[in-house]
């Protein structure tokens, strides 16, 4: 297209050459992966072998759906592969043996990434099943009160067939599939109060089960869910049942906070009790400098949960800290992408849902970094994509389905419509 005054062409964007994106990825991982299986007293095989399994199903990944699905959108999917090489990597420097089992972590999560991009494509069919989720996700929480015992002070692990993971987790997709669903469709005060029951019992089992990032993680998307919904009286609805779960969180939890969360901000006086973990995280991550004092030479690998909760300051010690904060931008690229394509979506369902899981992922990750330096307290829950967690590995990339869906782009082959 010309300019008819000045004559002038206007340049035309380029996409992201996919291919050449995810070979620079593939070299920083391949690379990385040796450091890591060599940064032990001897080289450990399991930590490149499981590298090398993830970059080759990224590649076969992109290679399917480019060729067979004609898909062109893939910088969401190498923002997670990036994240996940990271945690795959840090988590097998520090014990090689947990490699493969986040490898096949990463491998679930990304089969039920496409299962839901997929049953996504189809709003009639989420409407339909909107009911039957919020269903199960209920009965998932009643199991989880019923046979769960308390482990680091919470219950949100349950043990079936000898396989151990974390309800909430899933539940939390079910919440945003359901929000979105119910805010699609939301005509009557019926829906409202129906969707307002549902959240009140979500965190209200949360609550009982005293997991308070989780429980904290679901009010804010309570709260992200009420700003996208547009109705006077229905969102004054929405603004009232948060702020009904908001109380419910502070009255349960004001002994258990308190008790909990002593050193809040006083961690250097409890530096060898309550503040143990988070000081030994802001000794390393000042020690690590700029550039990092390099995979498998920092000390924070040393401390409690530094896998799961701590892993932010493995990486900012030994990765160094500008690397640290690329990869903090990395959530907040996902952020912005969700946010662009809320706006041209084709539908409010698509909208919100992707708005509601950006929102989550964000905030997460905000939880984890802010709590281990101490500038929020303490809650325990983990980075996404990075840290080490089945449940939680799954539930992210469920999430970013949300977000991939809303994309415009992602379902033009369903209509035979190909760009060139």
């Amino acid at each position: 297209m010309s300019n008819k005054k000045s004559g002038a062409r206007v340049p035309r964007i380029k996409p992201i050459n996919n291919f050449l994106m995810l070979t620079v990825l593939s070299i920083f991982q391949v690379v990385t992966g040796f450091i890591g299986a060599a940064s032990g007293p001897e080289f450990q095989p399991k930590v490149i072998l499981a590298l090398l399994c993830l970059v080759a199903t990224e590649w076969v990944y992109l290679v399917v759906f480019y060729s067979a699905m004609h898909r062109r959108n893939f910088e969401l999917e190498l923002i997670a592969f990036f994240l996940s090489g990271v945690g795959l990597v840090t988590i097998g420097s520090i014990d090689a043996d947990a490699a493969f089992k986040q490898y096949f972590m990463v491998l679930a999560g990304i089969v039920i990434f496409i299962v839901m991009v997929f049953l996504l494509g189809n709003v009639d069919l989420c409407m339909k099943l909107r009911i039957a989720v919020a269903v199960g996700a209920i009965l998932l929480l009643i199991v989880n009160l019923v046979i769960a015992k308390t482990t680091n002070g919470s219950r949100n692990w349950i043990t079936i067939g000898g396989v151990t993971f974390q309800p909430s987790e899933f539940v939390k997709v079910a919440f945003i599939f359901v929000g979105s669903a119910t805010l699609e469709k939301i005509q009557t005060s019926k829906n409202i109060i129906a969707f307002i029951g549902f959240s009140l019992a979500c965190v209200g089992s949360l609550i009982l089960i005293k997991d308070l990032g989780t429980a904290l993680i679901f009010f804010m998307t309570f709260l992200i869910l009420a700003f996208m919904n547009s109705g006077d009286i229905k969102t004054i609805a929405l603004a009232i049942g948060s702020a009904i779960m908001g109380g419910g969180i502070v009255l349960k939890y004001r002994s258990y906070v308190k008790n909990r969360f002593a050193s809040y901000r006083h961690v250097w006086e409890y530096a060898d009790k309550g503040g143990w973990q988070q000081t030994r995280v802001l000794v390393g991550m000042a020690s690590g400098g700029l550039f990092g004092l390099g995979i498998g030479n920092g000390n924070v690998r040393y401390v409690y949960a530094s896998t799961s909760d701590a892993i932010f300051g493995v990486i900012c010690e030994e990765w160094g800290f500008l690397f640290a904060i690329a990869m903090v931008l990395s959530f907040v690229c996902i952020a912005v992408s969700a946010l662009v394509n809320s706006i041209a979506a084709r539908s409010t369902f698509y909208s919100i849902a992707a708005v509601a899981g950006a929102g989550m992922l964000l905030f997460q990750t905000g939880l984890n970094i802010f709590g281990v330096t101490d500038i929020l307290p303490l809650t325990g829950v983990t980075i996404p994509f990075v840290s080490q967690g089945g449940s939680s590995m799954m539930c992210c990339w469920a999430i970013l389905a949300f977000i991939k869906a809303s994309d415009i782009r992602t379902y033009n082959y369903l209509g035979g419509v190909k760009k060139k």
